[in-house]
């Protein structure tokens, strides 16, 4: 929840100005807000960007009387490709359940969108010991059976290491994101697509060791989003 639409024209402009052959070399996404996403959108359009295109959550239900709320259907007519559900900030703030997220990446797998379901664990829970059965529970509960490689993508983003400027170590990462892809193989017939990010505090001097590790497949990146150097310089980082 960031920024002024001026602010996400120029956002988006300074991605197109620094593209350069990247979009040759990785998958780019971009999820702004909800009131900004249509400048965004014409502008990748009109500028003819290899930039895919969504947003940063969804309704659970389909359209009807829910206020406030913005169903799949809606982000899908509005030209998005992907949808994040169960973001740590999801889940902390308004108590979203892993119910509500199985439901929430299920309406988006109807209406043919990809959804990008978060999960990680809070420092109490890692101190504690519990990071794993924390993931796992999450894992079995948040994923609707409607999921395939195909139209979703994990992401772990360990609470701690959000907007903290805390990362994971390598060895972290590594132990989690196995643990994670273990864990699909039980879930998912063809787990071994499944594309797992990592998001905790991404930034381009920390991309390069992260994206080296095994079963890192991109990056859920936060506040270095805001800036496009920084956003396309983590994308450079891509090996």
């Amino acid at each position: 929840m960031n920024g002024t639409l001026a602010g996400a024209q120029d956002l988006i402009k300074g991605v197109a100005a620094g593209i350069g052959d990247l979009p040759q070399r990785c998958d780019l996404l971009v999820c702004p807000p909800m009131i900004h996403m249509q400048v965004v959108k014409d502008f990748i359009r009109a500028a003819g960007l290899q930039v895919a295109f969504g947003a940063q959550d969804c309704a659970s239900t389909a359209n009807g009387a829910f206020t406030g709320d913005i169903s799949a259907e809606m982000l899908k007519d509005a030209g998005c490709a992907y949808v994040i559900v169960g973001h740590s900030e999801r889940r902390q703030y308004h108590n979203e359940t892993d119910s509500v997220i199985a439901a929430k990446a299920a309406s988006a797998h109807a209406q043919g969108l990809t959804a990008i379901i978060c999960v990680g664990e809070k420092e109490s829970e890692r101190t504690a010991g519990f990071e794993k059965e924390v993931v796992e529970g999450q894992l079995k509960a948040s994923i609707p059976a409607s999921a395939t490689a195909d139209n979703t993508v994990i992401a772990y983003e360990p609470v701690w290491a959000i907007g903290t400027g805390k990362t994971a170590t390598t060895e972290d990462v590594r132990e989690m994101h196995k643990f994670i892809r273990s864990q699909l193989k039980e879930k998912l017939a063809d787990s071994a697509k499944v594309r797992i990010l990592y998001g905790g505090s991404v930034k381009p001097d920390n991309a390069q060791s992260l994206f080296s590790v095994d079963n890192v497949d991109g990056a859920l990146i936060g506040g270095a989003s805001l800036k496009a150097d920084k956003y396309l310089a983590i994308a450079r980082a891509v090996p």
